[in-house]
């Protein structure tokens, strides 16, 4: 992914309005040590050290994406008690529109109590309400999210089976946002999904897909019919199964099928990445990224989320560290030129400036490098036109070039500066500009802006064309000529 696009969508967060609905609980953590076994029953004793009370649930979601910069209301429906009381503070003290929570009489607060030492999790106390919400409290409910799902830019449903999430509740949640074109994403719990139907994507593991669909995943096959069958049943449009250390598959109803790798990282604890991947999907969704490119974003902050022990979040600039470890494999930045065409008008339509440039590139060398990372600083996607076997012959005579086409692109696309490579064999990359219509056209500095190939059709939609100088003293001649010096010597 992009590091630079990422970080353009991070620095505009604040303008995304996020709505989560869902189960609000308490996840409380109690630290310590274990050294002796008790001599009242066969179990070990721990120390408690420090305690810990983190925001579960619905809770973490909203919590991921008050971290990630988004403004974030909170709706559900708590009990009117100690846990609840304490579970409103915490979420009124961080920022959250809280609003449309709602406080029922008698309804018991969910509070999950989780002892913990030496890193490992010894046991685990539920403190929770399962009951549907009352129908006075659901009706509530229904009639806010009527009145105001229209304000928001994505709808987050997270389904803990606590009882908030009715099928009144949820057919009122897709039926609003459908109607408003607001995208609705769920993370579903149970084995009937069909109270999902309308959601934009639904966002089980494998053991909940796998359940759902009455299908055992052990292959390709097998995961392919069991998405086939749950989106059949279900009538949904995309369904993101997230596979442990096997990644994600991500399964439009368009008939795309897209398998994202895991980012391999040590786990502690997968408490809680399922809330992660459902936030930062929903993040780039909301903020212009495909389907495709929204599931890859919460892949790798889900695997950022599960280094940490319990309920955490993610931050931008852990995500933007990991993205810039990250290199594109050279054959996926070399296109032809109809593919490229239609992804830069497409990252056109994003807003994203695209500069151009082009060159034979024979024997890189450092001059070539700093020129390359100059252009690649005046815009946010750096397209390279690579003159083809021919064509450099045509320009530069029959003993070159000294390095084949293919063996070129791939050292160039290697470059992270470069987005694209795309080879042309004219002898003037004006029909490549043409195609791809870039908003600057960048040449070295031993060009004049009129002897710019290219220059007026740019200018002619608003664009503009940029001379950067060579490093003195660099160029594939002066590297020929040394090497036949000092080896024609020895002859």
């Amino acid at each position: 992914m992009d590091r630079k696009l990422i970080e353009s969508l991070f620095q505009r967060a604040s303008l995304i309005n996020c709505l989560v609905v869902g189960d609000l609980m308490l996840d409380e953590y109690l630290w310590g040590k274990t050294e002796r076994i008790s001599p009242e029953a066969p179990v070990q004793v721990v120390d408690i050290i420090r305690e810990d009370l983190r925001l579960g649930g619905a809770g973490n979601v909203a919590n991921n994406l008050l971290a990630l910069g988004c403004q974030v209301s909170v709706a559900s429906v708590i009990g009117q008690d100690e846990n609840g009381l304490a579970l409103l503070k915490e979420l009124d003290n961080k920022g959250f529109d809280i609003t449309p929570i709602f406080q029922e009489p008698g309804r018991r607060t969910g509070r999950k109590t989780r002892v913990i030492a030496s890193h490992q999790q010894i046991v685990r106390i539920d403190r929770e309400s399962r009951e549907p919400l009352s129908e006075s409290y659901e009706q509530l409910l229904i009639e806010w999210l009527k009145q105001h799902v229209s304000r928001f830019d994505v709808v987050l449903v997270s389904d803990y089976l606590k009882g908030v999430l009715t099928p009144d509740v949820l057919s009122t949640v897709t039926a609003t946002a459908a109607e408003h074109r607001i995208p609705v994403l769920a993370d579903p719990k149970g084995i009937d999904y069909s109270k999902y139907s309308g959601a934009t994507c639904i966002t089980p593991n494998l053991k909940e897909a796998e359940a759902a669909a009455g299908v055992k995943i052990n292959s390709q096959e097998s995961l392919a019919l069991a998405a086939s069958t749950l989106m059949g049943n279900v009538k949904l449009d995309n369904l993101l199964i997230t596979r442990s250390e096997e990644g994600m598959s991500l399964f439009c109803g368009n008939g795309e099928t897209v398998h994202i790798p895991t980012v391999a990282r040590e786990v502690f604890d997968v408490t809680g990445a399922g809330d992660t991947v459902l936030a930062v999907m929903a993040f780039g969704l909301a903020a212009g990224l495909s389907l495709a490119e929204a599931a890859r974003l919460s892949n790798l902050a889900a695997g950022i989320a599960v280094a940490k022990l319990g309920t955490s979040t993610v931050t931008p600039s852990e995500i933007v560290t990991v993205l810039s470890l990250e290199h594109r494999d050279s054959d996926s930045k070399i296109k032809h030129r109809e593919t490229l065409a239609g992804i830069i008008a497409s990252e056109k339509v994003r807003g994203r400036r695209v500069v151009f440039t082009n060159g034979c590139f024979d024997l890189l060398h450092a001059g070539h490098v700093k020129y390359l990372q100059a252009a690649r600083r005046l815009g946010d996607l750096l397209v390279l036109g690579l003159n083809s076997d021919a064509s450099v012959r045509r320009l530069k005579g029959p003993r070159r070039p000294l390095i084949g086409e293919e063996e070129r692109g791939h050292i160039l696309a290697a470059l992270d500066c470069i987005d694209y490579v795309c080879m042309f064999d004219e002898d003037t990359p004006l029909e490549l500009i043409s195609a791809l219509m870039p908003d600057i056209l960048v040449k070295g500095g031993d060009y004049t802006p009129e002897g710019v190939v290219g220059k007026e059709l740019v200018e002619s939609y608003g664009g503009r064309v940029e001379l950067i100088p060579f490093v003195d003293g660099k160029s594939t001649t002066n590297i020929i000529d040394k090497v036949l010096e000092r080896y024609s010597s020895e002859n």
